[in-house]
């Protein structure tokens, strides 16, 4: 027993040893991997090497990574949502699976919903607020802020040199919005008058279709009705307030805007409900399908211009946000002013000191185009995200994608597509979708000129009861200019260069905009006519005016 103690004993220290010996040899690749020397000691400079080199192949790899893994993360999500939404339109069940296993090139707009099944709500979020969420994203935004603040110091630093004093009066803001009372007022008989007449006249005609022994009579008188009521109440009545008390543009802004909307509302919700009443009729179903008022009140109230019984809801009010995001509607007010205040006030009134000539123009267009840009971002943001999302908050309205990354278009196509989706549905679907099925689909370029024509008369339309005078610059580049580039810069068109000649001329273009409407502006002011007719109303004053000092 004891020699066999001693043996075992003798055997341990080798098997340790071994041991050893097998450690080292593990220990040697993670020692060179590390740069450590012969000595035990680590080169640093071999090590730093090494890491370097690493993430530089890493950086390397990052843009490519970052590329694939977006556009299939945005494949699969925009796959993933269409199909789902499809069911409700009698597509299939589907998992995420079957999703991945599709083509990996079919885009979501081949799975869209076929037209005559209108669009489709679902849960979703602006496009901003998912951004937001990004540090470097976020980032702009406080740049922004901080140019803001420095706008609110320039003024307060010019006016303490200038009066001696700070002058707070906001003079330019609380003209522009003079009158206020009036187009709440306003605002309140088009509210109540589009609540009730379109409602009870579509009711009366859906419980009496059926029941009558003239069909086509009692569809045109209600059908002439309505008419009257889309053009005289709320067509020519808000438009004679805005005239004969001649508010402010401000306030006239809030009246034209909120008409065209309730104009866009009620033809929505009675072209949705006429042809369920009328497949109803012919099916001869004993229950005529009218919504109810509630149903059509928060429809008034919805951020969207398609009409649907029920929209998909989030389950709680985020009263924080809602706040935060009218705190930000008010920003962007003062925002406006101070741009105004600080570079377009001193533009315009040096203007004055020269004729009108081909040099005053061209310098007048590029010295506006940076604040017609800051106008354009502000307007986007202020209405397009804080309000609609504001809104959409306070009803529990689950679909928020009301624009979606127009920034980033290579088309005007695109652009058109992304810039207000709110518009483009009511648009597409009533304009564009419907010209189509009346004059069969042969004639596509004609619905999309006819849509064009359409939301270029409305532009000028609200531009010229705003601001009280007609001057096309707007409707010339909406109708000719922008109408060459759908078709000259469109889908085909992908490259970053496209990119950059969207983004151009859309500087370009709000610099024009906003030079000949504010040289038109202040010509009216400084040069008006005593007894003037109706074509000095529709003539450019800008033109021939000669400002007297």
């Amino acid at each position: 027993m004891v020699g066999e103690e001693t043996t075992s004993l003798r055997k341990r220290p080798s098997r340790s040893g071994e041991n050893f010996e097998e450690k080292e040899d593990e220990r040697k690749p993670s020692e060179e991997s590390l740069g450590i020397s012969s000595n035990g000691r680590i080169d640093i400079k071999q090590l730093m090497a090494k890491k370097l080199r690493l993430t530089a192949e890493a950086e390397e790899l990052k843009p490519f990574f970052m590329k694939e893994v977006g556009s299939h993360f945005d494949d699969f999500v925009n796959n993933l949502i269409e199909k789902s939404t499809s069911l409700d339109s009698g597509g299939c069940a589907i998992t995420s699976f079957s999703v991945l296993e599709g083509d990996k090139n079919h885009r979501a707009k081949d799975l869209r919903a076929p037209p005559e099944h209108g669009k489709i709500f679902v849960v979703r979020r602006s496009l901003l607020d998912e951004l937001f969420e990004v540090d470097h994203i976020r980032t702009i935004y406080h740049m922004f802020i901080a140019l803001l603040i420095l706008f609110i110091l320039s003024t307060l630093v010019v006016d303490y040199i200038d009066e001696g004093r700070l002058v707070l009066e906001f003079n330019l803001m609380s003209y522009a919005f003079g009158k206020f009372p009036i187009a709440m007022w306003t605002w309140w008989t088009m509210f109540l008058s589009t609540l009730s007449i379109p409602y009870f006249l579509f009711q009366h005609w859906a419980r009496g279709y059926s029941r009558s022994s003239h069909p086509v009579v009692h569809c045109l008188i209600h059908g002439f009705l309505f008419m009257v009521f889309l053009i005289g109440v709320l067509g020519l009545g808000p438009t004679y307030v805005a005239l004969a008390y001649t508010l402010p543009p401000a306030s006239r802004s809030i009246v034209i805007l909120e008409q065209i909307r309730f104009i866009m509302k009620a033809y929505s919700f009675v072209r949705e409900n006429v042809p369920r009443v009328l497949n109803s009729a012919k099916e001869k179903s004993k229950i005529v399908p009218v919504p109810t008022v509630n149903q059509y009140l928060y429809f008034l109230f919805a951020p969207t211009l398609i009409y649907r019984d029920n929209y998909p809801r989030t389950p709680t009010v985020r009263w924080g946000y809602v706040a935060m995001q009218f705190l930000q509607v008010f920003g962007c007010l003062f925002y406006m002013y101070y741009i105004f205040e600080r570079l377009c006030t001193p533009l315009f009134r040096n203007i004055k000191q020269e004729p009108f000539s081909a040099r005053v123009l061209v310098l007048c267009v590029f010295n506006s185009i940076l604040p017609g840009v800051l106008i354009l971002f502000l307007m986007f943001f202020a209405f397009l995200h804080c309000w609609l999302n504001a809104f959409a908050e306070m009803l529990c309205f689950g679909d928020r994608m009301f624009y979606r990354d127009w920034w980033n278009s290579t088309s005007y196509s695109n652009y058109y597509r992304t810039w207000n989706v709110v518009v483009h549905d009511w648009l597409y679907y009533y304009a564009y979708k419907d010209f189509l099925w009346f004059f069969t689909k042969r004639f596509k370029w004609a619905a999309m000129l006819a849509v064009f024509a359409v939301s270029a008369v409305v532009h000028e339309y609200a531009l010229a009861v705003c601001l009280n005078f007609f001057y096309p610059v707007l409707f010339v580049l909406f109708m000719f200019f922008g109408m060459a580039f759908n078709f000259i810069v469109n889908d085909s068109r992908k490259r970053p260069f496209w990119n950059v000649m969207v983004w151009t001329s859309l500087f370009a273009g709000n610099g024009v905009i906003l030079c000949f409407y504010s040289q038109e502006w202040y010509a009216r002011q400084h040069c008006p006519l005593k007894n003037p007719t109706f074509l000095d109303y529709i003539r450019p004053r800008s033109w021939t005016c000669r400002y007297v000092f």
